[in-house]
């Protein structure tokens, strides 16, 4: 590996999943101002709105919850559009 091109400032930081309220505790550097007790200790928590236990790929369920409306938008718009 290349020499000082690596972040220093790892911490331990938990994930949410917000779509089905699973968390999960990993090194990273991510920003955030807020905090939450997990397994008995503070640490800052970084909300995500799809990880590996909601995504379909990894769960082997077709269907996808989407909070933003992405899906609906795109489907009003190219959905009618079929060869």
């Amino acid at each position: 590996m290349k020499k000082g091109i690596h972040p220093e400032n790892y911490r331990p930081v938990v994930f949410k999943d917000m779509s089905n309220g699973d968390m999960f505790l990993t090194k990273s550097t991510c920003k955030t101002n807020e905090n939450v007790e997990f397994e008995g200790e503070t640490y800052p928590i970084v909300k995500v709105e799809i990880s590996s236990t909601s995504h379909p790929f990894y769960t082997g369920k077709n269907k996808l919850v989407d909070t933003a409306g992405r899906v609906d938008r795109f489907m009003n718009r190219y959905g009618k559009l079929k060869k």
